[in-house]
This record gives C-alpha cells, sequence and structure tokens, in this order.
C-alpha cells in the first residue's frame, strides 16, 4: 500500500482544480444549460406533435422566430443609432440563408424519423464544426479532442442502423433513413452557420448579428413560404391542437437563440455542449411516457457512445480553458512585478539624479564662495 504523503499532492491539485471549475460563474452556467437543453426538446416536441397532426410547414414555424429577433433586437440597434454596421450587410444574408434552410431540413426529418434520432443525430454538428474552424479559423485541436469525435460518430452510426433494422421501425415514422440523412445534412448547415456567427461575433456585435439575422431570416422565410408552403397554410385547420404546439416552438427558439449568447459569454462552448446532451435524456423520456412508444436497446448503446464521446470532447476543452485561464493570471503577475520592478528603477533613478544634483549646486557654491574678490584700480 502506498504511503498517504504521496497521494496527497494529487488530491491537493484535483481539489483545486475542482474549485476552479465548480464556481458560482460555472454553476449558473450549468443552469443556464439545463434551460437552454430543455428549450431544444421543447422544439423537437413541438415539431413532432405538428407532424403527428399532419402540420408539413416547416418554415412557417421559424418564420415567427426570426420576426422575434428582428423585432426584439432590432428596436436596440435603432436606438444606438450606430452607423454603419460593423459588417457588411452581404455575410448576414449569407448566414441567414443557410440558417433558415437548417432549420427547415431540421423540421422537415420529423415527418420522416422519431424524435428520438433527430436529438441523437444533431450532435453531427460538433465534428463539422471542428472540420470547419479548423480549415476557415485555424483553430488548433489534440488528440484527445479527436477521440472524442470519432466516439460521438460511431453513435451516430448506430443510431442510423438501429433505424433501419429495428422491429419497430413503424413506430420510428414512415422513412427513418430519409429522416436521418435529413437531421445529418440539417447539422452540417448548422455547423457552417454556427461557425459563421463565431466569425462576425468575433468582429462585430452579438446584439446586431441577432438583428439582422432576424431581418434577413423572416425576409427570406417569407419568400419561402409564399412558393412552398402557401397551400399548406391555406388548407390548415387552426385548431388549438396545432397552434399551441406552433407557438411553443416559436417561443422555445426565441429564447434559445437569445440564451446561447449568455451562456457563451459565461462559460463558453464546452459546458453548452455538455449541458445540451441532457436533451436527448429527455427526447427519451418524453418518447416512453409522452408517446407510449419502445425504444430500440441500440439507441442506449448509441447514447452512451455519444455521450462518452461528447465528454472526453468537453474535458480537453474545459482543461484548455483552465490552462489558459491560469496562463494569462501568470502574465498578468509578471508583467505586473515588471511595473513595480521598473517603477521601483525609476524611483532609484529619480533619487539618485537628485542627490548627484544637490552635491553638483553645493560644489558650485562653495567654489564661488572661496574665489577672491580682486578690484581693479584704473590710474587718473
Amino acid at each position: 500500500m502506498p504511503p498517504v504523503v504521496a497521494s496527497e499532492p494529487l488530491r491537493r491539485s484535483i481539489r483545486e482544480k475542482w474549485r476552479k471549475i465548480w464556481t458560482k460563474r460555472s454553476l449558473m452556467g450549468l443552469l443556464l444549460g439545463q434551460f437552454v437543453s430543455l428549450l431544444i426538446t421543447s422544439t423537437g416536441f413541438s415539431s413532432s406533435e405538428l407532424a403527428r397532426r399532419g402540420v408539413n410547414a416547416p418554415t412557417s414555424q421559424s418564420f415567427l422566430n426570426y420576426l422575434l429577433l428582428a423585432m426584439f433586437y432590432g428596436g436596440f440597434v435603432v436606438r444606438r443609432r450606430r452607423r454603419p454596421l460593423q459588417i457588411n450587410w452581404y455575410y448576414y444574408l449569407m448566414l441567414a440563408a443557410v440558417d433558415v434552410e437548417a432549420n427547415f431540413i431540421v423540421v422537415k426529418s420529423y415527418q420522416y424519423t422519431s424524435l428520438t434520432s433527430v436529438m441523437l443525430l444533431d450532435c453531427w454538428a460538433i465534428p463539422c464544426v471542428i472540420l470547419f474552424t479548423w480549415l476557415f479559423l485555424k483553430t488548433k485541436y489534440g488528440l484527445r479532442k479527436f477521440v472524442g469525435v470519432a466516439i460521438c460518430v460511431a453513435g451516430l452510426v448506430m443510431v442510423v442502423f438501429s433505424d433501419v433494422h429495428a422491429k419497430d421501425r413503424a413506430q420510428g415514422g414512415p422513412n427513418p433513413l430519409k429522416g436521418d440523412l435529413f437531421i445529418i445534412a440539417g447539422s452540417t448547415l448548422y455547423a457552417v452557420s454556427n461557425v459563421g456567427e463565431e466569425f462576425i461575433v468575433k468582429k462585430g456585435d452579438r446584439v446586431e448579428l441577432m438583428a439582422m439575422l432576424g431581418i434577413f431570416g423572416a425576409v427570406i422565410s417569407a419568400i419561402q413560404i409564399s412558393i412552398l408552403e402557401r397551400n399548406e397554410l391555406k388548407d390548415l385547420n387552426w385548431t388549438a391542437g396545432v397552434v399551441l404546439p406552433f407557438l411553443g416552438f416559436v417561443l422555445a427558439m426565441f429564447l434559445f437563440y437569445s440564451t446561447v449568447p449568455i451562456i457563451l459569454k459565461i462559460c463558453g462552448a464546452t459546458l453548452l455542449n455538455l449541458s445540451l446532451l441532457t436533451s436527448d435524456m429527455w427526447a427519451v423520456l418524453i418518447r416512453i411516457f409522452a408517446y407510449h412508444q419502445k425504444v430500440d436497446w441500440m439507441y442506449f448503446i448509441a447514447f452512451a457512445g455519444v455521450a462518452v464521446g461528447l465528454v472526453i470532447y468537453s474535458m480537453y476543452m474545459m482543461s484548455k480553458f483552465i490552462s489558459k485561464k491560469e496562463e494569462e493570471t501568470a502574465q498578468v503577475a509578471v508583467a505586473t512585478d515588471k511595473q513595480d520592478k521598473r517603477e521601483d528603477e525609476e524611483a532609484a533613478m529619480g533619487n539618485l539624479t537628485g542627490g548627484s544634483t544637490a552635491v553638483v549646486e553645493n560644489q558650485s557654491s562653495g567654489v564661488i564662495n572661496q574665489q577672491p574678490c580682486s578690484v581693479t584700480i584704473l590710474p587718473k
């Protein structure tokens, strides 16, 4: 048995790490993260309920969310009277187009596959974000993070395999494979949207981003509705069973778009990804208790694989975040020491200069006092 003294420094180091992680700031991030996780689950529940009632209007569901974003955040931008825009308008237009189509494809996937598959397969956005940030934003990643992504992808493959071969396929949707491909395509577009938002936020303003995303998103959605969903909305029977899930989806999406930047500011994307992981658990519970459906056993294996992969991925980012904070603290301490040393040297030089000046003045006055006073008498 090893001595207790040998393990004491390790225990102390672990306690210090946990104190740095579990602060009031991180706990607030966890609470907000679970709030966002429930919002994501509620959007999935609303979309699944609308699909079950035969409502096929994915763009219309997102239109009101963009309209709310434009009205709410646009008011702040107008009050600021900041002109011109910090980012060129066509960047916002391209970002809004990608975001609108991502929402369209993801909501459309609920027509073909199960709620659980959608909630698990949206994790495909993580490896896509890593690839795009590595290619375009030159972000560096370690081996541990790639291992986590590989385990994540393995879990996603199992979800697709389960949808294709499960005995209760009919409960998962009319065409599970098509729905799974839709959600993978939508998650890829979400990754493009997230990387674009990260690029814009680093150069612009978060409120301006939300306002312009809402404005252009509402315009693009309105055009798409007039082309693809005009007849669907005209023939739709607006009962309470349709209106309530519709409004619930819009409210949850608006709160989600508004809360995520706050979480990113408090604790970063790592804790956000960990928190969103629990949305899969809520989705399984909804499928079991609300829809009274059976869940294939491979879902739980896939969920475990996705969970392990995301934890490994997030642990790397958390350790990197802590190391960065410690490095910044050390740099601040070194800079402070250098500043104090420089001030002490300047003070010492000032005292030395002042003392030398006083000595020179005293010596000069002494020489003047010692000089004889000679008087020249001119001849008369």
